[in-house]
């Protein structure tokens, strides 16, 4: 019976592995959109895919990245400026597709574009802290998506969203985690309406990886400038070891992330490429062994995992 069940299993993975390598004809007549191209996932993710041969759409926030890219690339990458909290900037960008890829659509639109701060306990935070990160994670995915897919279902092509562990697990306060939720929920339901269109949407659910948006040059000054923010009642009450093991945690995890950024490029490749792409893509092994298994777990065994060596708030019961 063992040997049976053990057979079942290896042809499973066996039909998956063929059907996940075979890829679609014509790539250098696709076009692809990926916004965030200053650094990070998305500045790779244009390089890798135009020396791939596909015509390239990369969307900086500013013109000095958008320079950098294009020395790094060939002459079929193009870039356009793009803020993706301002609803003028987007219509600008979509315009500026829509004369690139005329009739035939565009293929690939990959939403990459994100922030990480402010993040922190939430009674750190205020209204707008949410907002601002929201604005840029979730509402700017949806606009730019919104605004781009008449182009991405005339051509029946892909939408490639990029969420996080932190869509699964919720480990810190703050909107990161709220707005890589949300992409859950708008991704899913996207990909329910768009497949009567043959559009396929997947999802990249990265671990930590070593990237501007989390490196800890950008976390301890806003954990910093947040505690000087607040009451001195909130200072009393959390406490100053509170603060120091923040500080200590960001920094420790920042150095044990991981550095080879293409574990979540080539998801985002296969996704764009592949006839048949999954739905979601964990990228890194600690989203693999520890943050997806943990998504299934008891709330309990979560929130004793989480809170590990971590110290209480001054003022806990």
């Amino acid at each position: 019976m063992w040997l049976y069940l053990a057979a079942l299993v290896g042809l499973y993975y066996l039909l998956r592995w063929y059907r996940e390598r075979q890829v679609v004809g014509q790539l250098r007549d696709k076009y692809v959109f990926i916004t965030g191209c200053d650094s990070g996932f998305g500045n790779l993710l244009a390089r890798q895919l135009d020396m791939r041969g596909l015509r390239v759409l990369a969307a900086c926030l500013t013109e000095k990245g958008a320079e950098q890219l294009r020395r790094q690339t060939s002459d079929r990458l193009e870039t356009v400026t793009l803020d993706v909290t301002k609803t003028e900037s987007i219509a600008a960008a979509a315009q500026w597709v829509k004369e690139r890829v005329g009739d035939r659509g565009l293929w690939g639109l990959v939403n990459n574009a994100g922030i990480s701060v402010p993040m922190a306990p939430n009674e750190w935070l205020t209204k707008e802290d949410f907002v601002n990160i929201l604005n840029v994670n979730l509402i700017g995915v949806i606009e730019v998506t919104l605004s781009l897919l008449p182009l991405v279902r005339k051509a029946r092509g892909r939408v490639v969203n990029v969420s996080s562990i932190a869509g699964r697990v919720s480990l810190f306060g703050g909107g990161y985690c709220i707005s890589k939720y949300g992409i859950e929920a708008f991704s899913d339901s996207l990909r329910r309406e768009l497949s009567y269109f043959g559009v396929k949407v997947a999802m990249i659910e990265p671990g930590f990886f070593k990237t501007h948006v989390t490196s800890s040059e950008v976390f301890i000054p806003s954990f910093k400038q947040l505690w000087n923010r607040n009451s001195s009642e909130v200072k009393d009450i959390y406490g100053e070891k509170f603060l120091a093991f923040y500080l200590k945690s960001a920094e420790q995890t920042y150095q044990k992330s991981t550095e080879d950024l293409s574990l979540v490029t080539n998801c985002m490749e296969h996704a764009l490429i592949a006839c048949h792409p999954r739905t979601r893509y964990s990228a890194g092994w600690d989203a693999k062994l520890l943050y997806l298994p943990m998504s299934y777990m008891p709330t309990f065994l979560v929130d004793a995992i989480v809170y590990a060596g971590s110290p209480k708030p001054a003022k806990a019961l």
